[in-house]
């Protein structure tokens, strides 16, 4: 990934936050220390989607970018957030074309 494609995802991530907080679900705390130790896909059994999005999505990208470190070779976190999202009353569509458009960086 280039360097302007790292700016862009770190943009990117904070359109995220910026979407979670338009829709009332970004958090001031973390979960639990005990809620990091699942081994479940996006931690479903131990955090609800947005509370992940925030916690460990947004947060380990950011570590990965700050640190000069190798990023993942692929992310598809859009068709999780079109399912989790889906019973929501909110328009959760801004935040999942964010999504969609980090995961476009990695194809």
């Amino acid at each position: 990934m280039t360097e302007a494609e790292r700016q862009y995802l770190q943009r990117l991530l904070r359109l995220v936050e910026r979407e979670l907080d338009a829709l009332g679900y970004l958090g001031s705390r973390p979960p639990a220390p005990e809620a990091f130790h699942s081994e479940v896909p996006f931690f479903a059994d131990t955090m609800v989607f947005t509370d992940w999005l925030q916690w460990v999505f947004v947060a380990r990208f950011r570590a990965i970018l700050e640190g000069g470190h190798s990023l993942p070779a692929n992310c598809a976190v859009a068709p999780m957030a079109e399912e989790a999202l889906s019973g929501l009353e909110e328009d959760t569509e801004p935040l999942t074309e964010v999504l969609r458009e980090i995961d476009a960086l990695f194809e």
